[in-house]
């Protein structure tokens, strides 16, 4: 009798019951566990080779389903936990100088396994409080060359609003002209500026006249204004009370 191999239809990648009983990988956030995933799928993008220099760029973690101010942290989660190891740090720029953060999976079999078999870095942590206080101290602990960078384009952009000239927007409908207040808040403008009469029109306001009874409707007072004759208004009558007077009584 001749025995079957069993096959599977599609692209597929193997993980370690032990790995997934591990404390380390238990003690992933799900935005690490995308990380990781992510990483994997690349390797079977590229047929199971060049595991060590897989690049995975920014966009396409968030394209993923990680938050782009996750990527960051989850990576170096994953990396302090034994999973990954970033093997060529990226950086960012113009087109032709940024390049993306290139990967190893610890765990992933490919073409050259035999040659560079997993290290499964995950192995050495033991115990599942020592897992979580490394995915936290990882997730806390910042790049310098990061943060640095992250100031210097601040500072950049700090000179930049301060050396840009106040916009201004004019309408000449209403006659007045929009300014943009300066993102900084040293500097003060007044908004709305009136235009001269020579730029723009200004607008007649609107008088809404007091005439005893209450106030004219806008339509009312307009007419007036104009000289257009207008429908009299009706007094109100006073209800008409009869008073009775006594009779002086004459002795």
């Amino acid at each position: 009798m001749i025995k079957r191999r069993s096959t599977i239809g599609g692209q597929w990648s193997p993980r370690l019951i032990e790995m997934l009983e591990s404390p380390a990988y238990r003690a992933l956030s799900r935005a690490a566990h995308l990380i990781i995933s992510r990483i994997e799928i690349e390797l079977g993008h590229h047929g199971g080779n060049d595991n060590g220099h897989l690049p995975v760029t920014t966009d396409q973690f968030v394209q993923y389903g990680v938050h782009r101010a996750s990527v960051a942290p989850a990576i170096r989660e994953a990396e302090a936990l034994g999973f990954i190891i970033v093997t060529e740090r990226g950086r960012g720029g113009n087109a032709e100088h940024r390049s993306p953060n290139k990967f190893f999976l610890t765990f992933g079999h490919g073409r050259d396994s035999r040659a560079r078999p997993p290290t499964h870095d995950w192995r050495r942590i033991k115990t599942e409080a020592d897992a979580e206080q490394i995915a936290r101290d990882a997730r806390a602990t910042k790049d310098p060359r990061a943060i640095a960078h992250g100031k210097q384009s601040w500072r950049k952009r700090q000179r930049d609003v301060v050396e840009k000239p106040v916009a201004a927007k004019t309408f000449p409908d209403t006659g007045f002209c929009q300014v943009s207040i300066p993102e900084t808040g040293t500097e003060s403008a007044k908004v709305p500026i009136p235009e001269t009469g020579t730029t723009g029109s200004v607008r007649k306001p609107v008088l809404h006249l007091y005439l005893g009874e209450g106030e004219r409707s806008e339509t009312e007072t307009l007419s007036r204004l104009a000289g257009a004759p207008t429908r009299p208004r009706r007094r109100r009558r006073r209800p008409h009370t009869t008073e009775v007077r006594p009779r002086p009584v004459t002795p």
